[in-house]
């Protein structure tokens, strides 16, 4: 099950108390302090794994508090520091604290940490508070309070190309064959659900393809699957806007295609300035007397756009797709 989207609640582990005590032994009357000092709270930390790719285990599982520090005794004895709390999540989680809009940091790359909360220093021990004008003090601190916060996690998938169209277009078909992916397919609208990610390959360039679900007019405001998804494409270097070009849908593909491409603006304008191209899907279908590619080929014009006919059933077209895509990837390029 795919969760991109989870709430948990995250605290330090508090300081241990520091120690009063005097140094009590045989003919030393009068030893002096020898409290120590009381060890650090643990803290909760973000870790990225590169071998995950869901929130899920965190929706069932939302209270995470680090380990007390040890308490200091006396002879000098300071507390032990308390472990680490470690949360693995997938690459590109985004942290947000609850109630407002603050990011506190993501992670983007495989064991990348992200400190959460940040765990209490240890109380100091009387021994900390002797000085000259104070040679018996017998007060010692109780430790600090770890941090607390309730904590939003959002994942963006780090894609290289995002697949992006209307419902049925082709996108889970053509990444089936272009990679090793195996999403759902069948002949009926939003047969896929949640993003799946496939992983191609071009000479040495090996690059993540992701199937996100179909986009529908208002995705940008929140219809259809909507906001759930369309962020992302937001890390997407490449953007491959699959079209219906079958002719059998009886869609106008001017429209279809100007409706995806609204939707992207409107969601973010920084998807604008990002390589785009058209992939003009189930061509083995196509009826020459109701051929959409003049249409098609038209839009690629208009806006400078590459085309590739494509036929998943009998692999037309798919191996110079994947070439151009692999291509497109060595050119450096920012991604928000």
């Amino acid at each position: 099950m795919f969760v991109d989207r989870v709430k948990i609640f995250v605290k330090g582990g508090d300081g241990g108390r520091g120690c009063s005590s005097f140094r009590r032994e045989a003919y030393v009357p009068m030893g002096g302090p020898d409290g120590g000092n009381g060890g650090a709270g643990g803290n909760v930390i973000l870790v990225a794994r590169v071998n995950q790719n869901t929130l899920l285990p965190l929706r069932f599982h939302t209270e995470f508090r680090a380990k007390r520090g040890g308490h200091g005794g006396p002879s000098n004895r300071t507390g032990r520091d308390a472990p680490d709390t470690r949360i693995d999540v997938p690459l590109g989680t985004i942290v947000r604290e609850e109630g407002t809009d603050i990011v506190m940091g993501e992670v983007i790359a495989d064991e990348e940490e992200l400190l959460i909360a940040r765990g209490g220093r240890g109380g100091r021990g009387n021994k900390s508070y002797l000085s000259n004008t104070n040679r018996a003090p017998r007060n010692a601190d109780p430790g600090e309070a770890g941090e607390e916060h309730w904590l939003w996690l959002d994942l963006k998938l780090l894609a290289d190309v995002g697949l992006v169209g209307l419902p049925n277009a082709g996108k889970s078909t053509l990444l089936s064959k272009i990679s090793a992916a195996r999403p759902k397919i069948a002949d009926y609208p939003f047969t896929t659900l949640t993003p799946v990610l496939g992983m191609a390959s071009w000479d040495d360039t090996d690059f993540v393809v992701a199937d996100v679900p179909g986009i529908i007019e208002g995705a940008s405001t929140g219809s259809g699957l909507g906001l759930d998804f369309l962020r992302h494409i937001e890390r997407t270097r490449v953007i491959a806007h699959v079209i219906d070009a079958s002719g059998l849908s009886g869609r106008d593909p001017i429209t279809d295609h100007d409706t995806v491409r609204r939707e992207l603006d409107a969601f973010s304008p920084a998807l604008s300035s990002r390589p785009r191209v058209i992939v003009a899907s189930k061509r083995d279908l196509v009826q020459e007397e109701n051929d959409p590619l003049p249409a098609i080929q038209a839009i690629a014009r208009r806006d400078g756009l590459e085309v590739f006919e494509v036929s998943a059933a009998t692999g037309r077209g798919l191996k110079e797709l994947t070439q151009y895509l692999a291509e497109s990837l060595r050119v450096p390029q920012e991604v928000a």
